[in-house]
């Protein structure tokens, strides 16, 4: 048989995706996979409802609704501080996973190179693999997740990034930054002038950023987010890439969208159409309820899960496990140096699910470099679930869970 793309020797399946199907396995409580046990907002199922005896049940407009387009918008160019075309500068994706892909699809060429910070969310990696891009890491360093610009600089130059450069090519300069704000896994959230940074430098090495934004409305206080794309220069080369996934408790409708220029745009068209023809008509109808959801809903949400992550990181406390806060997003690291007999955090993991009873996603996943001293949670669940896994964590506190007696 003739053998199968190249390309798939340079990553493996979802880490965080097998993880759920071993919490399945064991009866554990899934905190790996990021998404919620509760349901999304009345308003949003009343129009789903409705939706599915109204329609529509066929194809919409291949790049979104116009409806959808234009609520979306209405609400980011409010909250962006730029002006948002629903007909030139928005594509409606099956998810940010295919809106990131289409954005990488949209601008790179093959042997392009494109600047990942380490950790960083397991997609990004081989999205610039099948876009024929190499990646090439920067790190950020634990416990503050902050960069060092001189690291980046120099990534996106082309010249050496220490361990952390990808293979160089004869196309020096990078071509596209992806940048999670808030991040997936570390829960940072990238300050304004660290942002400034990064934006003088795509400025100064013209280069584009694409930007993973899901968790825009889960920033806790007193950290804000902060849109690149607002910042001076940065609206024309800035593809900001997004769904409706988190912010609804939606994630399996599959909605994302990609903002940016027309030019960018008009290519992201093509690519999307040919890559998912268009998003689910129906959910589309449905889910421009939440679009217009007024200020009121984002506060509560915050709200929401500022009190789920205090409940969490207060059983992390109680069990006497060492971690690092989110600042954004709904995601907490720990750190399990110190109470892992294993030689991997996988091994951990896997016996965290099958003795414990409880799923988390080991942190190597996450890294470019070799680190398996952490292990990623996730807090979006009803406050049962949470409690459920508290009482089942507390067990960690026995001295028999933090020697090598238990493998």
């Amino acid at each position: 048989m003739p053998e199968t793309s190249i390309k798939l020797e340079g990553f493996t399946e979802s880490v965080i995706r097998m993880m759920t199907r071993v919490a399945n396995e064991y009866g554990a409580i899934n905190l790996s996979q990021g998404f919620p046990d509760f349901d999304p907002p009345p308003a949003i199922l009343d129009a789903l409802a409705k939706a599915a005896y109204e329609g529509p049940h066929q194809y919409e407009v291949t790049w979104g609704s116009q409806l959808f387009r234009e609520k979306l918008a209405a609400k980011q160019t409010r909250l962006m501080g730029i002006e948002i075309d629903p007909d030139k500068n928005i594509v409606v994706t099956c998810g940010s996973t295919e809106a990131m892909m289409t954005a990488m699809l949209t601008v790179c060429n093959p042997g392009d190179k494109v600047v990942v910070f380490s950790p960083f969310y397991e997609n990004y990696g081989a999205d610039a693999i099948l876009s024929g891009a190499d990646p090439v890491f920067v790190p950020l360093v634990p416990p503050t997740f902050t960069f060092d610009p001189a690291v980046l600089e120099a990534a996106i130059a082309g010249g050496a990034c220490g361990d952390h450069a990808g293979a160089l090519t004869d196309k020096a300069g990078a071509k596209a930054l992806i940048l999670c704000n808030p991040s997936n896994p570390s829960g940072k959230v990238f300050t304004k002038e660290e942002l400034e940074t990064i934006a003088a430098l795509a400025i100064k090495y013209d280069l584009f950023v694409i930007t993973d934004e899901v968790y825009e409305h889960i920033v806790y206080k007193p950290y804000k987010h902060i849109y690149i794309a607002s910042l001076p220069g940065m609206a024309e080369r800035t593809i900001s890439c997004s769904s409706l996934s988190k912010t609804y408790s939606i994630t399996g409708w599959r909605l994302g969208y990609v903002i940016a220029s027309e030019a960018v745009i008009s290519g992201a068209k093509k690519v999307h159409d040919f890559l998912t023809v268009g998003a689910p008509a129906p959910l589309q109808k449905a889910a421009v309820t939440g679009l217009e959801f007024g200020d009121d809903y984002y506060e509560s949400l915050l709200d929401e899960y500022t009190r789920k992550k205090n409940l969490f990181l207060g059983g992390l406390d109680e069990a006497g496990l060492t971690y690092y806060e989110p600042q954004g997003a709904y995601y907490v690291l720990v750190d399990i140096e110190n109470i892992n007999p294993f030689e991997t955090d996988g091994e951990y993991c896997l016996w965290l699910a099958k003795n414990v009873g409880v799923a988390a996603v080991p942190g190597s996943s996450f890294f470019k470099e070799d680190v398996n001293r952490y292990i990623r949670f996730h807090f979006a669940k009803k406050d049962e679930t949470l409690r459920a896994a508290i009482e089942r964590l507390s067990v960690l506190k026995n001295e028999k869970y933090s020697s090598t007696s238990f493998k």
